[in-house]
């Protein structure tokens, strides 16, 4: 199956709430590579890459985000796969 790389910047309440631990724990439920980070703004950026099917299941994931989150945006961009990545990181 072909491989999918995408960039995304979560808005919201995003911060604080566990929003990069839990999206780590998702990508890596649903076998994907790539990273988390906040940024100074209050927003949550990432890349992953993967299946399609699975990365639409953690986009769709991340318009929910965990429990306390809350997720007023989504937006992505398509990149080129990169197979850099091993696992999916928490980057600070």
């Amino acid at each position: 199956m072909a491989a999918r790389r995408v960039h995304a910047i979560v808005s919201g309440r995003v911060q604080g709430v566990s929003y990069r631990a839990t999206t780590a724990d998702e990508a890596d439920g649903l076998g994907l590579t790539g990273w988390v980070r906040n940024l100074p703004d209050g927003r949550v950026e990432l890349e992953a890459e993967g299946p399609d099917d699975a990365i639409a299941a953690l986009l769709a994931w991340c318009a929910k985000g965990p429990p306390a989150a809350r997720v007023t945006a989504v937006a992505t961009t398509e990149l080129a796969p990169t197979g850099a990545d091993r696992g999916f990181a928490i980057r600070r």
